[in-house]
This record gives C-alpha cells, structure tokens and sequence, in this order.
C-alpha cells in the first residue's frame, strides 16, 4: 500500500539547467503608433455616440434603415456624421454593433467596438 507521507519520487527543479533565456530586442514603435490611432478611433465613436445621443430623428431614420436592411443608407447615415476611420456595420432587431478599425502600413494595428442595444 502506498504511504501518504512518504513520496516515492523526488523532484528537484533547477531553473539554471535549460540556460538563460534571450529575449529579442524591444521596439515600442508599433505600440506607440497603434496608440495615437486609437485616440482618433475613440473620437470617432465619441462623434457617432454624441450624434445618437442627441438626435431622435437620426435615431429614427438609423433604426428605420435597419429595419428594412438597408444597408448602404445604414452606412450612409453613419458616414454623414464625419468619420474618418473604417467601420464595420452589424445590426439586427435587438440593437447596433459598430467596429472602428485603423491600420498602420496595411496592416490593422486596432479596433474599438461600440455595442448599442435598442430593444
């Protein structure tokens, strides 16, 4: 029978024995890029929410567009308001799914996504 106080193996873990581990060089650029467009990424939901926030009419219109799946004047209407980054539109009858995406040299460096129920 086996003895609970007493462990048939020993396990000695030395953290010398793989070697010192490398790590590649640090380069914060990327970092600091991906930053700076997500700031403007953020002022361009903070247009789109102080438009929806403030209009009952474009709410409507948003909502009625949507309704009908209509999707080039959904993405009409969201463009009227003045953003510049690119954004992918989901709807359905339940609310409103917004991605705001940068990128960097071709290739996507953030997003923000705003979720918005109005149901």
């Amino acid at each position: 029978m086996y003895n609970i106080y007493h462990y048939p193996y020993h396990y000695y873990y030395n953290p010398y024995y793989w070697g010192v581990r490398q790590y590649e060089s640090l380069d914060p650029t990327l970092l600091t890029q991906s930053a700076t467009e997500s700031k403007q990424l953020m002022k361009d939901a903070s247009k789109v929410l102080d438009k929806l926030a403030e209009s009952e009419e474009f709410d409507s219109q948003l909502m009625e567009a949507a309704q009908q799946s209509n999707d080039d004047e959904v993405k009409r209407l969201i463009g009227s308001i003045g953003v510049t980054s690119e954004v992918d539109i989901h709807y359905n009858p339940d609310g409103l799914r917004l991605e705001f995406r940068r990128s960097i040299d071709g290739y996507e460096c953030c997003k923000l996504q705003v979720a918005l129920r109005w149901r």
